[in-house]
């Protein structure tokens, strides 16, 4: 781990946080419906890329410390 890297403490935290928010995006999902237009990329695009995006750089830096 490089020294500026954040403890692995800060990396679970992050990981929960970024599962929780995919699985509110998944239940908000089921509960309105896949939106249509540009609220599809604003929704499934971005808030998918952000917490799938942190959740996956969390998993691989705890697995490369582990």
């Amino acid at each position: 781990m490089s020294k500026f890297d954040p403890p692995r403490r800060e990396l679970w935290l992050r990981l929960a946080i970024s599962v929780a928010g995919l699985a509110l995006l998944v239940t908000a999902l089921a509960l309105r419906g896949i939106p249509e237009g540009p609220a599809f990329v604003e929704v499934v695009g971005v808030a998918g890329a952000f917490f799938g995006g942190s959740a996956i750089w969390c998993g691989w830096k705890l697995w490369k410390t582990r």
